[in-house]
């Protein structure tokens, strides 16, 4: 077999270690055999094919192996083990402090309401009884349509224009409920 192949066998198996190094933590050895192995192939090169075919393996050398480290880092966090090495990032509910008046924006989202201005895009709006400034997540919405809240950007709620608005939750104490809603017929007697 040419010289020149088993260089070039060298420099692969050579980073191939370098990833494996990056995804199975081996305390060092995988990078040291990495290394060993791509400086062979350098070795090997510059001995049977002279100075040019040494110094371009030195060349793929210098760009192949950052490359390499950078292509396993990117893909790192997306395998079982880079899910467990990696801590995530924090969500931002994770990151608020309870006093921030963001978690209670957040308690709205999924509730209607109504419109209380024009909001061209922004305006006011008006849910559960409570005033908030709130954006129309697109296109304009009139005075008094009835909303919907779709998320919470910055202090600011984000809503769309609801089709209809959905009848008021009634709680679940049924004393608090008209006979009617509750689907128990009127205690008339009707033999008096």
């Amino acid at each position: 077999m040419d010289p020149i192949v088993w260089a070039i066998l060298l420099m692969t198996i050579g980073l191939a270690l370098v990833m494996l190094e990056i995804f199975i933590p081996s305390g060092g050895i995988l990078g040291f055999l990495s290394a060993v192995t791509v400086l062979a192939s350098i070795y090997v090169a510059f001995a049977n094919g002279g100075a040019k075919t040494g110094f371009t393996f030195v060349g793929v050398a210098i760009v192949g192996v950052p490359v390499t480290i950078v292509l396993a880092l990117k893909y790192l966090p997306n395998t079982p083990i880079g899910r467990r090495l990696l801590l995530g990032v924090p969500t931002e509910d994770e990151v608020l402090s309870e006093a921030d008046p963001r978690h209670a924006l957040l308690q709205l989202v999924g509730k209607f309401g109504k419109a209380t201005s024009a909001m061209l895009p922004g305006g006011a709006v008006v849910i559960d009884g409570r005033g908030y400034e709130a954006v129309s997540e697109s296109g304009a919405i009139d005075k008094g349509e009835p909303v919907e809240v779709v998320m919470v950007r910055t202090n600011r709620l984000v809503v769309r224009k609801a089709k209809e608005m959905p009848p008021p939750h009634v709680g679940d104490d049924l004393l608090s409920q008209p006979i009617d809603s509750v689907g128990i017929e009127a205690l008339d007697d009707p033999l008096a």
